[in-house]
Parts: C-alpha cells; sequence; structure tokens
C-alpha cells in the first residue's frame, strides 16, 4: 500500500508540473485517456516487478516444495494477473491517445481497434504483452519445480523486453542506445523492487534465522540490480537530456526527482543491509529493520511514478524532421560517420551497454573468485585470469569500439567483428576455465537451495549442455551458422533491428565458445573427441571456413543491397568492392584463430604423451620394475617351452 500511494501521488505531481497530461491542442483523447493512459503503464511496471522480481529471488534463495517458495509462485501469478489487465489497459488507452476515435459498439470501432493491434508496431506491442502476461499468469500458478520455475522466470523477464522499444526511444537520435538502457533499467528495477515486496510477503512464514539468510541473499541480487539500474538510468538519461542545461526543463526536474530517491535507495539499502541484517536475530533489531524496509518502498513508489511520467513527458531535444534525415539516419538512427582513418581505429566509440554491464560483470566475479581461492591458500593458475580479462576487453572493444562504429556501413568491418566474436574471443574465454573456478570459489549450499554454484553445474550437467557440448553438433553450430545468417534474412533482421543485432552477437559469441570449448577446454562435458579425431575435425571446419569466405568473394550480387548499397557514402570503397573485401576476411583472417586452435591442440596432445610417459615411469619406480621383468619371464618360459618342443 506504501508503495502504491507513493508511486501514484508523484505520478499525479510530475504529470501535472511536466504538462504530461495536458489537453492537446488537436485531437484530443480526453482526461481518461491522457490521465489513465500513465496510471495504467504505472501498475504494469509495479506488477511487472510483482512478477519478475519474485521468480528471480525464489529461484536464488527459497527451497523448492516449502511454503514460502509456493507462496512466492503465488504471488509472481498474482501480479502476472495484474500485469495482464493493465498491459490490456495500457494498449486500449494507447490506441484512444493515438487514434482519438468514436467509441461505440459497432463494426468500424472494432476493425480500427484490430487494425492497431495487428498492424502498428506499439500495437502488436501491448498485444503481445498482454498475450504473454495471460500465459504467465497461468504458468506461475501451475508450476512448482526447480527447472519449470527457472523457465518460466526467464519468460516473465523477456515479456518485459518489447516494452523497452516503446516511449521517447525510438523518437531519438541513437535511438538503439536508449533502447538498450531502458530494456536493462526495467528488467533490474523489477528485480530490485519485486524482490523486496517478496521479503515482506513470506517474513510472516520463516523464523528469525531463516529471513537473516533469505535477505542476506536477497542484498547480493539487490546490489547488482542497483548497479544496472545506475548505470543504465544515466546512461538514458544522457541521451534524452544530452547536455546538463536540459534539467531546467520539466523533463530535467522530474528527472532529478527519481536520481534522488534512487540514490537515497542505494545508500539507505547498503546501510542496513550491512548493520542490520546480520542483528535480524535479535527482538531489537527487528523492529527499526522493518521500518526502514517501509521507508525503502515509499522511496521505490517515489522512483516508480517518476519513471511512468518521463514516458509521458517529451524530452527537451526533439528529433529531427524526417525530411532533414539523411539516409543513414533513416536507416540507423545515427549520423553517418566520418572516413575510416587508422587514427579512428583507436578513438572511434559507441558503447553496447548490454555487453559493458556483460563484461564488468563476468570479469568481478572471476576476481572475486581467485582472489577467494587465494585467501584460503589455493592457487589458480594467472594466465587464465588473464585470458579471462582480455577476452571480455576485447568483446567490449568488438560491440563498442571502431567495429560497433562502422559495420552498420561497411560489410567488411562487420566480417571483422564477426570472426573476433566467433574465434577469437571464445578462444580467450574458454582458456579461463570459468566453470572449474565457480565449482571451486563459490560457497556450497547445504540447506536445499540453489546459489550461483548450484545453477552453473545444473546447467553444465543439464540434457541440453550435454547436446550443445557433443563435439559434432558444436562444430555444426559453428560452421552451420555462418551459411545460415548470411543467405537467409536473419542477416537483414541483425542490420534492421537493434534487437536481433544483439542476438546475433550472443549467439555467435555462445556457438564459437561451444566449439572452443569442446577442443581445448578444461571445464567439464560429457564427451571430448581423442586429440586425433578433434584435430580431423578441426580441418574439416577450416576448410568449410575457407570455402564460406571464397562464396562471398564470389558474390556477384550485393547482401542486403537496401542497407548497403543506401547509405550514402562518399567515401571509401564501394560496397560491393567492400563486400569482396568482407569475403577475404573471413576466409584469411578468419582462419589465424583456427590455426592457434590447431596449435594448441597439437600442444595438449604432447602434453597429454608426456604425461603419460611420466605416469608409466613413476610406476615403474614404484614397482621395481615388476611389469618389465614379469614380461621378460614370461618370454624366456616361451623360449624354453619351444626349444624343449623342437628337441
Amino acid at each position: 500500500m506504501i508503495l502504491v500511494v507513493a508511486a501514484l501521488a508523484v505520478l499525479v505531481w510530475a504529470l501535472a508540473f511536466g504538462g504530461g497530461a495536458a489537453p492537446l491542442a488537436i485531437g484530443d483523447p480526453g482526461p481518461i485517456a491522457r490521465w489513465g493512459l500513465p496510471i495504467a503503464k504505472l501498475f504494469v511496471n509495479l506488477s511487472a516487478a510483482g512478477m519478475v522480481g519474485a521468480l528471480v529471488t525464489a529461484l536464488f534463495t527459497l527451497r523448492a516444495g516449502d511454503r514460502d517458495f509456493d507462496v512466492a509462485l503465488d504471488t509472481a501469478s498474482i501480479s502476472a494477473a495484474v500485469f495482464t489487465l493493465a498491459a490490456a489497459a495500457t494498449g486500449f488507452l494507447t490506441f484512444i491517445d493515438a487514434f482519438n476515435p468514436a467509441i461505440d459498439a459497432g463494426p468500424q470501432f472494432g476493425a480500427q481497434l484490430g487494425r492497431f493491434l495487428v498492424e502498428t508496431e506499439v500495437g502488436r506491442t501491448w498485444l503481445i504483452t498482454t498475450v504473454v502476461g495471460a500465459a504467465l499468469t497461468v504458468l506461475t500458478f501451475a508450476v512448482r519445480s526447480w527447472t519449470a520455475t527457472f523457465f518460466v522466470a526467464l519468460l516473465a523477464t523477456a515479456s518485459l523486453v518489447p516494452m523497452g522499444t516503446q516511449g521517447h526511444s525510438g523518437e531519438e537520435a541513437f535511438h538503439h542506445e536508449a533502447m538498450t538502457a531502458l530494456i536493462l533499467h526495467i528488467i533490474a528495477a523489477a528485480v530490485w523492487l519485486g524482490g523486496l515486496l517478496l521479503m515482506v510477503i513470506v517474513r510472516p512464514l520463516q523464523t528469525r534465522e531463516q529471513l537473516a539468510v533469505t535477505l542476506a541473499r536477497y542484498s547480493s541480487i539487490a546490489l547488482a540490480a542497483f548497479v544496472v539500474v545506475a548505470v543504465s538510468g544515466t546512461v538514458r538519461a544522457a541521451i534524452g537530456l544530452q547536455d546538463w542545461s536540459a534539467l531546467q526543463s520539466s523533463y530535467g526536474v522530474i528527472l532529478i526527482v527519481k536520481v534522488v530517491a534512487l540514490i537515497a535507495l542505494g545508500v539507505l539499502g547498503a546501510w542496513y543491509r550491512t548493520r542490520l541484517i546480520g542483528r535480524l536475530r535479535d527482538h531489537e533489531a527487528s523492529r527499526p529493520f522493518w521500518t526502514l524496509i517501509a521507508f525503502e518502498l515509499a522511496l521505490m513508489g517515489v522512483a516508480s511514478g517518476a519513471a511512468a511520467a518521463l514516458a509521458r513527458t517529451p524530452p527537451p531535444n526533439s528529433a529531427l524532421p524526417a525530411f532533414e534525415l539523411t539516409p543513414a539516419e533513416r536507416l540507423t538512427g545515427a549520423p553517418l560517420p566520418p572516413e575510416l582513418t587508422l587514427e579512428r581505429w583507436m578513438t572511434a566509440w559507441n558503447i553496447d551497454l548490454l555487453w559493458a554491464i556483460v563484461a564488468g560483470f563476468a570479469v568481478f566475479f572471476y576476481v572475486a573468485g581467485v582472489w577467494r581461492l587465494r585467501r584460503r591458500g589455493d592457487a589458480w593458475p594467472i594466465y587464465r585470469t588473464i585470458m579471462w580479462i582480455v577476452g571480455w576487453m576485447l568483446l567490449v572493444w568488438v560491440t563498442g569500439g571502431v567495429i560497433n562504429v562502422y559495420q552498420d556501413y561497411l560489410f567488411s568491418m562487420h566480417m571483422v567483428g564477426h570472426m573476433l566474436l566467433t574465434m577469437a574471443i571464445p578462444l580467450l574465454l574458454v582458456a579461463g576455465a570459468p566453470v572449474t573456478l565457480a565449482a571451486r570459489a563459490i560457497r556450497k549450499r547445504d540447506d536445499g537451495t540453489r546459489g550461483g554454484r548450484e545453477w552453473i553445474l545444473w546447467a553444465v550437467h543439464s540434457p541440453v549442455s550435454r547436446v550443445l557440448t557433443n563435439p559434432f553438433v558444436a562444430a555444426g553450430l559453428f560452421i552451420g551458422s555462418l551459411w545460415v545468417f548470411y543467405y537467409t534474412d536473419l542477416f537483414r533482421w541483425s542490420l534492421y533491428d537493434h534487437l536481433g543485432h544483439e542476438w546475433m552477437t550472443a549467439h555467435f559469441l555462445i556457438t564459437g565458445y561451444l566449439f572452443v570449448l569442446t577442443l581445448i577446454g578444461i571445464d567439464p562435458v560429457p564427451y571430448r573427441l581423442p586429440y586425433p579425431g578433434r584435430l580431423l575435425l578441426l580441418i574439416g571446419i577450416m576448410a568449410m571456413h575457407a570455402f564460406f569466405g571464397i562464396a562471398i568473394m564470389m558474390q556477384e550480387g550485393l547482401m542486403v543491397a537496401e542497407w548497403f548499397g543506401s547509405m550514402g557514402r562518399t567515401w571509401g570503397v564501394t560496397p560491393l568492392e567492400d563486400q569482396y573485401t568482407g569475403g577475404g576476411i573471413a576466409w584469411s583472417i578468419g582462419e589465424i584463430p583456427t590455426l592457434i586452435l590447431a596449435i594448441t591442440v597439437a600442444i595438449q596432445w604432447s602434453r597429454t604423451d608426456a604425461r603419460e610417459t611420466k605416469r608409466r615411469d613413476r610406476h615403474a619406480d614404484r614397482t621395481g620394475d615388476a611389469e618389465l621383468e614379469a614380461y621378460n619371464e614370461r618370454l624366456a618360459a616361451l623360449a624354453e617351452q619351444d626349444a624343449r618342443a623342437g628337441g
């Protein structure tokens, strides 16, 4: 109740202050649509938090089969039902707000609404969100096991992605970056807020000792979510404002209110989680702790209300009219970069926030694991740490450096990024052996719940993992993806849709990682080929990879011609010549990591033979060459037997 009241109060103030619900001069949809739409979106956000946050927090803090785990799923089911109704209301009010139709029970209104939901992007977004919300309402009520809950949580998280594609993101310059920041912001905030609500709900079901442990585990999730919320919110605000003077606008004032609330939440959470959680077993510390929780929920309501109002308040920087956009801006949403020079290979940057955050967490947790091993006296090879860090730094450069800046305009740069994603970066990451480190460094839980170690080992030993890490399946995915991606509409999708671009990055990174893992990794997999089989498989992959590069070089027409041929680029070679260069990169430069793989396999093979020889020598030393002496005695006996038979 505190959360909802605070959110509604701030929403009403922000709409009145920022003009988000002000009447329109032409085609005003009326006060119900102007005020009802942001309120409906607010309930979408709050119910999404209750749905996603409850599922994620339950998976990492509670035990399946217990009463509190079932209550968490019931909470997610109720939240999903509210999410469905709020999403349906938002879609309907968005239609009213955009088209201001005459509402009646006749067929014309129904036909208009149907076309809106099917033919427009925003209509499809809310239709899909509503349908998925209805499915989640049933699923969260029906499932109770670990695995089913995990996949339902993935679906619930994915249901928030379409919401991030709406708002002002598509109207601004650099809208791809704004959209990524908004999606991350929505998901992280939902996990953070929903987890805190779940802690309040399960409080009566746990003892003080259990609650202290549960809250400590949730605090780790909340800390990670707070980092993502802070970083993504900063990026989203910078794109919306673009300069400090814009803070004086109504949009800027509402944004300041939200930022202050989030900062207060972070400071408050850090203070009481470090000082009070451990004292919850004491009755005297319990009352002030839950008082602070109530205050934190009020602050979250303030931030949620301000966020809902910002979605209706136009940012101070308005988009250029369509007739003033260049061809490159029409296609990519960003200005055409200057000519690619040697200097710009190091100075051109356009950070992909998603992969920057993923890389940051990956390096942090890896270094934390190594530090924990060192503290207890266990060794970990320094070269594995270096390879892991360099691999993620290379990924950040590929997804946010010069390659990301120019890959939408030059096919050759796109191919350079592809080769690094699928071959060079996995080579470095596999050498880091992250699963082995996690199994050794993360503490094992003995209370029936699942933490990071348990979920990682579950994923490694799952049936899906056994299939994907089969060397022939991994090799087929690795080489088959090249042909399927570039010679189907998947390539076009990755260019036109930013979500498609992110899928492409993740897909090639994962398929490359799986292939390299089956060849040279030390992390556990169900089956690996003998070393001669690995070399033969790698030689076959090298041949097919070279053939792919030659096929692109021999291409007479331009791939995705309406994209690469319509940028209005006046510098550099022609698009067809650049495509020929890209094929050459796939054929020549792309084989370098494969050659390194072959050399690594050969070295591992030789070291295995050397270790086997040393093992046999040590065995002979321990047994005094007993096996050799027995063998010689057997030969002598056979020789003596043959001599007697001959005599």
